[in-house]
């Protein structure tokens, strides 16, 4: 019955490009036309194809960790293209739309992320051992997308360029007090008040990534011009007068919208200047992934810009900037996926199989996501008043072209 059924899902979905099948029993099939490219799938249990059928979109990533379904002779990020590509043009089952509109529905339910479950939603992944994260990241530990200014930068010189170029936007001056709302390990805020001679609080809800940001801290003698804190941003009642905020609001989620700006407007003064940089659609608003959900980053959600523009009018911010980054974080994913490789060996001494395949995936749909669909990176500049940022982007440009003169 469910080879069945997955026969006749591929059938109506795969329109442009052809996949080759292998089922439990060895039989091979082929679906799709003759034109178009080709990517081939291996189905090794009874259980997996019954998987795929009622649930494909989370029982892919599924059973690529348990093994019981394998590519042969297809890369993860060929098989992803091909799919999503047919996903977007053929035809889907009733029932898997029928789960994705539901979802979609229950978004407001599932992203509540009231302060002990976002707490305990950042645990999940960023309470796992910095050694792991240390493997594949810059030496800054930025885990968020690199700016990518020259096509042959680094990873190193990419993040070290996105984090000048927030710099840049928030027009820093010495002795100014700086919030960073979800700081991560540190680096944004070792980096401002070490090369911009300002005051840091940086808050963020992983206890690791709080002990590692202090102990940054006090080794490179910043300790007095830096604050970090386990702390909610919806608990902080200081004013500041620069806010910056790093692939922090995809863990907000849709109900605290609302919220998390008007506390970007109270907490910043008069004058003050913010910087919202987050992962973004082009898109209308769709349901989250169900794998990315339920194994990497529960209760997060990536919004469409029609989703931000309405709390931002709200919070009665000026937007005085918005930018656009377009496959910066493919180019990103991509140098973490190498790094990750590399260290396989080391890897398999600390974690199973069914861990390191759940990565695996993680790099490959999030490279597809921003490839194939259209998800990019947004930065919104914000302030109180529309008198304090330079009316055109000139500043920008001439402030990082004295900064890499500098560093030749």
């Amino acid at each position: 019955m469910w080879r069945k059924i997955f026969a006749q899902f591929l059938t109506r979905m795969m329109v442009c490009d052809r996949l080759i099948v292998t089922y439990p029993d060895g039989n091979t099939e082929t679906y799709g036309p003759d034109s178009g490219e080709q990517a081939a799938i291996s189905i090794h249990t009874d259980e997996a194809l019954r998987a795929l059928c009622v649930n494909p979109e989370l029982a892919l990533g599924e059973t690529y960790m348990e093994g019981t379904l394998s590519f042969p002779n297809t890369t993860l990020d060929h098989f992803l293209a091909i799919i999503l590509r047919n996903r977007e043009k053929g035809r889907m089952p009733t029932w898997v739309n029928a789960t994705n509109r539901t979802r979609y529905h229950l978004r407001k339910i599932i992203q509540k992320n009231a302060p002990v479950r976002a707490r305990s939603n950042v645990a999940h992944h960023y309470d796992l051992s910095d050694d792991l994260y240390r493997l594949f990241l810059d030496e800054d530990m930025q885990y968020s997308c690199a700016y990518f200014s020259r096509p042959d930068m680094t990873l190193e010189q990419a993040q070290a360029a996105k984090k000048a170029h927030i710099a840049a936007k928030l027009l820093l001056q010495p002795g100014q007090r700086v919030l960073d709302i979800g700081c991560g390990w540190g680096g944004m805020a070792l980096t401002l008040a070490r090369d911009y001679d300002v005051h840091v609080t940086g808050i963020t809800l992983s206890e690791n990534q709080l002990a590692t940001a202090q102990a940054r801290a006090r080794a490179e003698g910043l300790a007095d011009k830096i604050t970090f804190r386990l702390q909610d941003y919806r608990h902080v009642d200081e004013t500041f007068d620069r806010i910056v905020s790093v692939g922090m609001l995809e863990h907000v989620g849709i109900p605290n919208y609302d919220t998390y700006f008007a506390t970007v407007s109270r907490l910043l003064a008069d004058d003050g200047v913010a910087l919202i940089h987050t992962i973004g659609r082009s898109a209308p608003p769709a349901a989250h992934s169900a794998w990315l959900n339920k194994y990497i980053f529960p209760g997060g959600y990536v919004p469409s810009l029609s989703e931000l523009a309405g709390p931002m009018e709200r919070a009665d911010l000026w937007q005085t900037d918005i930018e656009i980054w377009r496959l910066h974080y493919a180019k990103t994913l991509r140098h973490w996926r190498e790094r990750f490789e590399a260290h396989s060996d080391q890897l398999r001494q600390s974690y199973d199989q069914r861990f390191i395949a759940m990565f695996r995936w993680y790099f490959a749909i999030c490279i597809a996501a921003f490839e194939q669909q259209m998800q990019g990176v947004y930065q919104f500049q914000l302030a109180r008043r529309n008198d304090v940022v330079p009316l055109t982007r000139d500043y920008l440009y001439r402030t990082e072209l004295s900064q890499a003169k500098a560093a030749e």
